[in-house]
């Protein structure tokens, strides 16, 4: 819980940058057309976005995944962790959810932790054993403790925003007419700027997932197991990199697309290697 005050900072740095890249195209509108009224409208669509992607947070990535929710009949091992775990935690217990694909992995969603929702596929609760699902559960669900997801979701919704606007005036020969290389720059820049930003939300905080749900488990050598398993996993099963998925991707604890080369770059992920080695350092066993 103590990186919730920490997160908080750095979210406001973020979200400062994002709405920095949307009010600049604004701005660089409203110049070429003479009417500051595009920048009041380039201020309410952020707006807009950051409204929805608050309250819609888990619905956006429970549909992406077609996910169904479970009772305690259907899933007894889940929810018997998520409950000893909340309960540890001292926090409410979460909606379960299984989304119905044999891809493995994970992923935790919602605005706060009487908001929140922990999903599972298929494939992750039949390839891990208990002791790895607790640990990968224990990962989620400091996701949200720490307030990862209403960050990860909010900023995703916004910078989705920037790039659609970015592309629209690219198609649409939007721009200042009297500076055309500033104008063509911030459409391809702008993409690329919330893109960045939700990498560097995505890494920093699933190495912090990892360590605070190790603590939580009490157990790094479990979820170092689990991380193994879906590396390999998520190699052989993939899921298909379609916009509504890669939209809500960076919630996954694996990365769940097959990528090399320029992919790797600009992957949502930190390497898994990493993730595994510094699991294995706070077990003490710094050497794979």
């Amino acid at each position: 819980m103590g990186r919730q005050h920490f997160n908080g900072l750095k979210t406001a740095g973020l979200f400062g940058f994002l709405w920095a890249v949307l009010l600049g195209i604004g701005y660089l509108v409203a110049t070429a057309a003479g009417n500051s009224a595009f920048l009041w409208l380039f201020a309410g669509l952020g707006l807009l976005g950051t409204a929805y992607g608050y309250w819609n947070s888990a619905g956006i990535a429970i549909r992406a995944m077609r996910a169904y929710p479970v009772s305690e009949l259907e899933a007894p091992e889940m929810y018997r962790i998520v409950r000893e775990l909340s309960t540890a935690a001292r926090q409410p217990m979460p909606a379960l959810y299984i989304s119905p694909t044999a891809a493995p992995n994970a992923f935790a969603t919602g605005r706060n932790p009487r908001n929140a929702a922990v999903c599972c596929t298929e494939g992750i609760l039949r390839m891990l054993d208990e002791r790895e699902l607790r640990g990968v559960l224990g990962h989620e669900l400091m996701h949200v403790y720490n307030r990862d997801i209403l960050t990860s979701s909010v900023a995703a919704a916004v910078a989705g925003m920037i790039t659609s606007v970015a592309q629209f005036l690219l198609f649409f020969g939007g721009g200042n007419r009297n500076n055309p290389i500033g104008a063509i720059a911030l459409v391809f820049l702008a993409p690329l700027a919330a893109m960045m930003i939700q990498l560097a939300i995505s890494r920093t905080r699933e190495y912090d997932a990892d360590e605070d749900g190790a603590r939580l488990t009490g157990d790094p050598l479990a979820l170092a197991s689990a991380l193994e398993k879906l590396d390999a996993g998520t190699a052989k099963a993939p899921l298909p990199a379609t916009r509504d998925l890669v939209d809500v991707s960076h919630l996954m604890i694996a990365n769940p697309f097959r990528g090399g080369g320029m992919a790797k770059l600009f992957a949502t992920h930190p390497p898994m290697a990493d993730r595994i080695s510094r699991l294995r350092q706070m077990a003490g066993y710094p050497e794979a």
